[in-house]
């Protein structure tokens, strides 16, 4: 995550006050980027929002690259892959796709050029998207009226905005669901998250989860998100989740791509405190991170990570595996086992849905908001349930209207090998419900 505190007053300005005031706990900070086509063609369909000609339906995929903190490039990439497979069949209804990327460099003001750049091309949506920077793209996708379809869940934002469809929890789910874990299998807990306005939310959403199963809250642990090394970080953490008896300490290291940085100073450190155990969230570890932090025998042995969707080699991922095995062959950009690229996926698949529910009729900014706020229920394959938005959503009293997928899946890492911990999923409702975001 990113959004470093010298933007607080740009992109999420007067967030905690907001928060008290709404109770809208989910993070926002930030990271867009730049627009890395402008060149792209785009069209209009027939009546709206498109470009110029009839005949195709443009939208935007944007996320964070070649940045010093985390970057998504198989996001943009992924939505290119999918623009051309589909199009190679006859397009969306028979209508040619038309995906414009943006990169937002994970700052506020080129979010909000990103944004601006969607309007002026008459995208019909933001699909399959990151940015930390809510508070700058939102107001501009929202005057346009341009729906952002499944975006990766790390602003407050998406869960409230009324032009925001999630197709997952986001960070409120993944860490008050292992925060549900972790409860009843560690001792003291230890949360290394980002010294930025978006890690100021972290803690109280694992707290949820660990105080919902009677354990105290989690020693709450600032760090640099754009540190080179973590070895008095790892050394602070160890000392305070190690104890001398009962359930062995954790520590949860949630900094985005540089938890791979941290764990490599954690386990030089951790030779003083065997018994500690690490567990994190999907997007800050995966199958790659374990792999090159030692396998079996590196820190990631026995942690357990929390996600969204179910694990890369679940056959519900055969869709997307053919996809980047036919259009991204040999980009390294594009991994199945992403969070991001089967966020994108995710959402393209709403598209695909929405699009189909309009038959012949325009397909415009405006009828696939009316789509989705109409009811449209969306089908995923098994990878989430059904997805449906409206803000009476079980969580709109605790300032969640929008979060409509509360599941997330526990997986372990045993053997070296990233593994389901139980069956079927955690349901984070319960918890967030109960949640203290004020």
């Amino acid at each position: 995550m990113t959004g470093s505190r010298p933007h607080r007053s740009a992109p999420t300005g007067g967030l905690r006050r907001r928060l008290r005031a709404t109770r809208t706990g989910v993070l926002s900070a930030g990271a867009l980027a730049a627009c890395a086509s402008l060149a792209a063609g785009c069209g209009v369909v027939p009546g709206a929002a498109g470009g110029s000609g009839d005949d195709t339906i443009t939208v935007m995929t944007w996320a964070p690259q070649d940045t010093g903190a985390t970057n998504k490039p198989g996001m943009p990439a992924l939505a290119q892959a999918y623009a051309r497979s589909v199009n190679a069949q006859g397009g969306l209804g028979g209508r040619k796709l038309e995906v414009l990327t943006c990169n937002d460099r994970n700052d506020g003001v080129t979010a909000a050029k990103c944004a601006r750049r969607a309007v002026k091309e008459k995208a019909v949506a933001v699909v399959g998207s990151y940015s930390q920077h809510a508070d700058s793209f939102f107001p501009v996708l929202e005057g346009a009226g341009i729906p952002y379809i499944g975006g990766y869940g790390i602003t407050n934002t998406e869960f409230t905005s009324p032009l925001s469809y999630p197709v997952n929890g986001g960070q409120p789910a993944l860490l008050a669901g292992l925060g549900s874990v972790l409860a009843g299998a560690c001792g003291p807990v230890t949360l290394v998250r980002p010294d930025t306005i978006a890690g100021d939310q972290l803690p109280v959403l694992l707290d949820s989860g660990l105080t919902s199963g009677g354990h105290e809250r989690a020693h709450d642990q600032r760090a640099d998100e754009d540190a080179t090394e973590y070895s008095g970080q790892s050394e602070q953490a160890l000392e305070r989740s190690a104890t001398g008896s009962g359930d062995p300490g954790c520590v949860v290291p949630a900094l985005g791509d540089r938890t791979g940085t941290f764990m490599d100073s954690f386990r030089r450190a951790r030779e003083d405190h065997p018994g500690v155990r690490t567990a994190t969230v999907l997007g800050s570890a995966d199958q790659a991170s374990v792999n090159a932090s030692g396998g079996a025998s590196g820190p990631y042995e026995g942690a357990y990570v929390t996600g969204w969707y179910p694990p890369a080699g679940d056959p519900a991922w055969d869709g997307l595996k053919e996809l980047i095995k036919g259009q991204a062959f040999g980009d390294n950009d594009v991994d199945a086992a992403d969070a991001g690229v089967q966020t994108t996926w995710i959402a393209y698949t709403v598209l695909k849905a929405v699009v189909g529910s309009l038959g012949d009729g325009e397909v415009s900014a405006g009828s696939v908001r009316r789509a989705l706020d109409g009811g449209l229920e969306v089908g995923t394959g098994g990878l989430t349930p059904p997805l449906r938005w409206s803000f009476a959503a079980e969580l709109a009293s605790v300032g969640f209207p929008r979060l409509v997928n509360t599941e997330v899946t526990l997986q372990v890492v045993r053997d070296g090998r990233l593994v389901s911990a139980r069956e079927g999923t955690v349901d984070a409702a319960r918890i967030l419900r109960n949640a203290d975001v004020t």
